[in-house]
């Protein structure tokens, strides 16, 4: 069952990008078909179209549907408020922190040298 399930997922989340191949497919096989009564140029044979307005189309309204529903279902995503309003102030008491005076800060650099065939400029030819 779970096997199944698993299937009936995968098909319908892959289904819809094979829409497209789909009225691809459906045009190569009804080809003179779609020629003969569904083009929109059948009327004028010189520009050799073939039903190729009328696969335009299907795909068109295809990727209009789809950009419809992609934008309704982001319209449709709730909106998650992650800060609060902002705060007055912040206070700190002063028994948490050191007099600086107490405190020791030391920096120590080792001394370093470059090494001198870098800085020696290429010979001139």
């Amino acid at each position: 069952m779970r096997t199944i399930l698993v299937y009936i997922w995968l098909i319908t989340t892959i289904l819809p990008t094979f829409s497209q191949w789909g009225t691809i497919a459906y045009y190569q096989i009804n080809k003179e078909y779609i020629t003969r009564i569904l083009c929109e140029n059948r009327d004028k044979p010189q520009l050799h179209c073939n039903g190729k307005c009328y696969l335009a189309k299907k795909l068109n309204e295809q990727q209009e549907k789809k950009d419809q529903q992609t934008s309704k279902s982001i319209q449709n995503i709730p909106v998650l408020q992650l800060f609060a309003s902002a705060i007055a102030s912040f206070e700190f008491p002063a028994s948490h922190f050191l007099p600086l005076r107490d405190r020791t800060f030391t920096y120590r650099m080792a001394s370093y040298q470059a090494p001198l065939s870098i800085l020696v400029p290429p010979p001139c030819a």
